[in-house]
């Protein structure tokens, strides 16, 4: 079986990924894989979910040529694929509609979905509005705090945001509460996962909803550069932006797939989020991946300026892309994330979402020892709205 045509029928990436759950949800997700793999070759859902697409989350969303950015870096040209224009602010919304769709069809009146950064919970509560359907997003306290912003919107579009208190108090607890919540209210509540993690048919899935962003990419290119980019790079938290992007471009050999991880700061302070880069293989949350973890198994506090990173595993489908080399994965400081934020903010006049800063940061890095005929594509993942605070604090300001 072909890179791209995986995961197998039991949800396997190579060793990754699978079903590891209580036995109170098997029933519910072979339910809900069977439900998605006949919806998945239904015309009439592609049709809905194409005009969906196009009506609501305004897609194709286009491809830039960042100029200014690509002549401060010196060397290779750099585009951004712009999912910052989409309606919500981000890629998230792409799956949002998938799944909230396939819930309508399986008779679902209840969503429930966690959220880090905000935007998967924003996506949520917007795509649960459009449909008429009760919202419940799950957030860790500490993105509460950092993300006022995107809780209030959600609130906005009525659904009810419960802060997590235990653990880290972060992206990983929330999604620990969510999954206590669909295991209770399994009959009306469908879970929307915000990445390519969990169990089997999710990291599936998603990655196929979000595919749509590296399916435009293949078709805009060669139309704006006569060619497919050297490299296409993206952020990588759980990996749903970077799954969207390299999914496509996994049969294109020539085309290298660069993932960015949080490192906080610094990988041998401790203080990170880049489970591919220094963590080992584990389970968590439904799926075997690679995780930070300690000798013992335990789970390692994360840290990330970036709510949406910081997360201590990663999409299954990610670590064997890592273990077989198709895809590369490196990590970014807070401060350097930082700095191509101010730069594209400044440059180009695009305030990008902290996340997709980290995969800005490094094609920079890249560019510089590359040629200007060569093509660096970067995932711009999502605006920096719900970033001010966060930049201003960083700054000793306030908002």
């Amino acid at each position: 079986m072909k890179l791209y045509d995986l995961p197998d029928a039991r949800g396997h990436f190579g060793p990754y990924g699978g079903t590891f759950v209580a036995e109170t949800l098997i029933a519910a997700l072979d339910n809900l894989r069977e439900n998605y793999l006949r919806l998945k070759d239904d015309p009439a859902f592609q049709q809905e979910l194409a005009y969906e697409l196009a009506h609501y989350v305004g897609r194709p969303s286009p491809i830039y040529f960042a100029r200014r950015i690509t002549e401060k870096a010196g060397g290779a040209q750099i585009f951004l694929k712009r999912e910052d224009l989409n309606h919500t602010g981000a890629h998230k919304v792409n799956s949002t509609v998938g799944m909230a769709m396939v819930a309508r069809h399986m008779g679902k009146k209840r969503v429930i979905a966690e959220t880090g950064a905000g935007q998967h919970g924003v996506a949520s509560a917007t795509v649960a509005a459009r449909y008429g359907m009760e919202c419940v997003v799950y957030m860790g306290a500490e993105d509460v705090k950092r993300q006022a912003q995107n809780v209030y919107r959600m609130k906005l579009l009525g659904a009810t945001v419960v802060p997590v208190e235990s653990g880290s108090r972060t992206l990983k607890d929330a999604l620990n509460e969510a999954m206590r919540d669909w295991v209770t209210n399994i009959q009306d509540t469908f879970y929307i996962i915000g990445t390519v993690a969990g169990p089997h048919p999710y990291p599936m899935m998603v990655r196929d909803f979000n595919a749509i962003v590296g399916k435009e990419c293949v078709v805009q290119m060669p139309e704006m550069c006569g060619r497919q980019p050297d490299a296409v790079l993206a952020c990588v938290g759980g990996g749903s932006n970077a799954m969207g992007i390299f999914h496509p471009y996994i049969p294109h050999e020539s085309v290298r797939l660069i993932g960015v991880e949080a490192g906080g700061e610094g990988i041998n302070t401790g203080r990170h989020s880049a489970s591919l880069s220094a963590g080992t293989p584990g389970v968590l949350h439904g799926n075997r991946t690679y995780l930070l973890q300690d000798e013992n198994g335990q789970i390692i506090e994360t840290h990330s300026i970036s709510a949406g990173l910081d997360y201590p595993g990663v999409g299954p489908e990610h670590a064997w892309l890592k273990d077989t080399g198709r895809a590369e994965y490196v990590s970014v400081t807070d401060e350097e994330a930082l700095q191509a934020f101010h730069d594209l903010c400044r440059m180009e006049g695009i305030i990008p979402a902290l996340e997709s800063s980290h995969a800005l940061a490094h094609a920079m890095k890249m560019a510089a020892d590359m040629r200007p005929d060569q093509i660096l594509l970067v995932n711009l993942s999502g605006r920096g709205d719900k970033d001010m605070a966060t930049v201003a604090a960083h700054m000793g300001m306030v908002v």
